[in-house]
Order: structure tokens, then sequence, then C-alpha cells
């Protein structure tokens, strides 16, 4: 017991003092977390809101359908769906109610950015689809449209799937609806990473563009609880099948718990959203051109680096991503290795590197800030300065951002 309690001590006194630049990752407020914490951590809640197959959830269910209507409206969306436990487990429903075992679907592919829950070694693959890829150019990090309308016309998949994991601009979703209305296809775009962007209005709005669905997960930019949503604007035939492929089909229980926090949550980016995203998008502007500056080949250079909380980098000529990944942690510098276009299909040995600015970001951090960052960076990897000295460094540089911002506090409870 004492090793468990000396580990988990151990853990979140490191975190404390690194800069974590982790895409996926994000932080709740105090508030959120406060209300992570309750009895709902105990109970099953098996099925729809006021339709359960479980007694004692009379609160549960009004609290469940709460959110779902405060999402649906804040989205104008005719459907929600807060019970996926995962961006995955969200994506493997909606995949199911669309396509059949043996059906062929269109994606980005890993090397354009797409979750390995869109290709044959995840969920795609567990449900028996046949994945293909779209049309993308690596070197403005878009969907290229005439390969991809080539591709949608032969294959006539039932779906395509946009979005994913590493996602720096909009997607032709307009474009992209005219060519699969030819052919019947739905389009589902995965949210998981710009959620909070699009919550915001800094990004652009899915459902308004022409897509049908949109999947997510709860934990990025959008700083909620860690969990998935399904979003749209579907006929009740299509609302039906998709609930019954979140239960009984994906997942029996859900996690209670998370619906007050994920509540709470949207709360928050509906009052403070806008300075909280606006801040994400300089920052991570700011990151990426002080990062090209100091000598890193950044993606996406043409178009102005990024458009999101992501910047991306082609570091093989500092010895690889899982390399310079390495050694960053080594600082205190935490990030993740990541495929890119053009690179081979060993996720272990990619030659890129991903990062995102929306939890330093949440800290209070600015421009001068990711300025800082990007000389840090440099003086592991190009410089390659002493690691303990930079460890140091680095949390020195940390410890005046420990504070999380755009967020509410306790005397919200009475507004």
């Amino acid at each position: 017991m004492q090793k468990i309690l000396s580990l988990l001590k151990n853990h979140n006194d490191w975190r404390e003092n690194c800069v974590n630049l982790i895409a996926s990752e994000n932080v709740m407020s105090p508030f959120c977390e406060k209300y992570y914490i309750s009895d709902l951590m105990h109970r099953y809640a098996e099925g729809l809101p006021f339709e359960r197959y479980y007694q004692g959830l009379e609160y549960v269910d009004e609290m469940e359908d709460l959110t779902q209507e405060k999402f649906k409206k804040h989205f104008n969306a005719n459907f929600v769906d807060i019970r996926p436990i995962s961006g995955t487990s969200a994506n493997m429903a909606v995949f199911s109610a669309l396509a059949e075992r043996g059906d062929s679907i269109l994606s980005l592919g890993i090397q354009g950015g797409s979750h390995v829950s869109h290709e044959k070694a995840g969920a795609a693959g567990i449900l028996g689809l046949k994945s293909f890829n779209l049309g993308f150019d690596g070197e403005t990090m878009t969907i290229d449209l005439e390969k991809s309308e080539k591709k949608i016309l032969e294959i006539k998949p039932k779906f395509i799937v946009i979005g994913g994991s590493v996602i720096l601009f909009p997607q032709p979703i307009k474009e992209l609806r005219k060519i699969c209305d030819q052919v019947g296809a739905k389009i589902i775009y995965d949210a998981a990473h710009v959620f909070g962007l699009i919550t915001a209005g800094f990004f652009q709005d899915p459902l308004e563009e022409g897509v049908d669905i949109i999947t997510s997960s709860t934990h990025k930019t959008f700083p909620g609880p860690q969990g998935g949503i399904i979003l749209g604007n579907i006929e009740e035939g299509l609302q039906k099948k998709i609930q019954d492929k979140v239960f009984p089909g994906v997942l029996s229980n859900h996690h209670l718990h998370c619906t007050p926090p994920l509540y709470f949550a949207l709360e928050e980016m509906e009052r403070f959203g806008k300075d909280y995203v606006s801040q994400i998008l300089k920052n991570s502007k700011a990151l990426a051109g002080q990062l090209n500056d100091l000598g890193f080949d950044i993606l996406g250079k043409e178009k102005g680096f990024t458009e999101s909380h992501q910047v991306v980098a082609n570091v093989e000529k500092q010895g690889r991503g899982d390399f310079v990944a390495k050694k960053l942690e080594e600082a205190n510098i935490i990030l993740n290795k990541n495929i890119i276009s053009g690179d081979s299909a060993n996720p272990n040995k990619p030659k890129g590197i991903r990062l995102g600015v929306q939890e330093m970001t949440r800290y209070g951090m600015k421009e001068e800030e990711m300025k800082i960052i990007a000389e840090l960076i440099k003086e592991v990897i190009l410089d390659g300065k002493d690691i303990e000295i930079m460890k140091e460094k680095v949390a020195e540089f940390r410890k005046n951002f420990q504070e999380v911002k755009y967020c509410l506090n306790e005397s919200e409870l009475s507004s």
C-alpha cells in the first residue's frame, strides 16, 4: 500500500514541475474536480434517462437529461448522447450504427492525422469495416479534395470520418458534403481534439457546415472529465440506432460521476471559453513561430503553422520523434512522438512530434511563455545542454503557473 501511495505522490509532485504539451490532455478546474467525486461513482444506470433497467436513479436521470439538453442547445443539435466513456467508444457506437461488417469507409489514415479507432488496427477493424484513406496533402496538412473525390466516388463508402488526432486546420466539409451526397455517404467529424475550439466558436462548426454526426472526447481542448460524446442533427431512427449501439452495444453502465462536471465544464466554456480559446490559438501560433525561428521544421508553414491548439514538427534531423520526446521528458517537458505524412508505418519510430498548448494555457501561460518553452526545447534538443540543469530550469519556470484559470468558483453557484 505504501508503495502505491509513494508512487502517486511522486507522480503528482513531478507533474507539478513539468511543462505538459500532450495535445490530448487537459486539467479540470477545482470546481469541476470537487463535483467529480460523489455517490454517483458507485451507481449503475443502464439504458436511457427515465427508461432505466435499475432503480434508484431519480436524480441521476434528471442530471443526465439536463446535461444533454444543455449540449443540444449550445450546439444547435437535435441529438446528444453523453454516455460513451471515451471518444473511441463514441466512434464504435456510431460506426456500428452506420455500417455493417464488410462495408467500406474512408478516413484520413494515420499519416493524415486520423485516430487509430478509424483504422484497421482499432475500432473500425474490430467491427470488420474495410478502411481506406482519403487524399491528404502533407505540405499544407489539409485534405486533398481532388484525390478524395476520386476515392469517394470509386469506393462509395458507407461513411467518411474526418478530424482525429492531428488537426491543424479546418476541414473542407462543405465540399466533401457535395461529394458524399453523390454516393449517399454520411460524414462523421471526430472532434476529440478541437471540441473546445468548436464549443467557443473559434473553429469551424461541423454541424452547420454539413456533417451528420460529431463524435468527441470531453477532456482535450474541452476541459471536462475524461469521457465521450455524440452529437448530431439526424433522423429519429438513426438516433435510436445509435442509442442502442451505445447500450447495450458498446457499454453497460456509463460513468455517472462524470455528468455534473461535464455540465459545469460546458458552463465554464460558455462563460470563459472565448477568452480561453482565443489565448490557446495565440499561444499555438507563438510556439510554432518561435520553434520555427529557432531551427525546427514546423509543419503547416505555408498556412501559418496552425489554427488549432496543436503544433507538429518533423524532427528526423534531430534523431526522430521517439528520441526527441524521450529526451524532453527527461527535462520535464512532456509531449509525444507522432507519425506524420510521408512517415514509415512504424509508430514507435516516427519522424514527428506533436505539441499542444491547451493545458499550459489553462494554467495562465501566454505568448511570452510559449517563446520561453520553445527556447527550453531548443536548449535540450539542439544545444544539448545538461539534462539535470534543464530539468531544474523547467521546474523553476513552471513554479509560477500552478493555478487553473478560466473556471467557475463557489461564488458562481448563486448565479
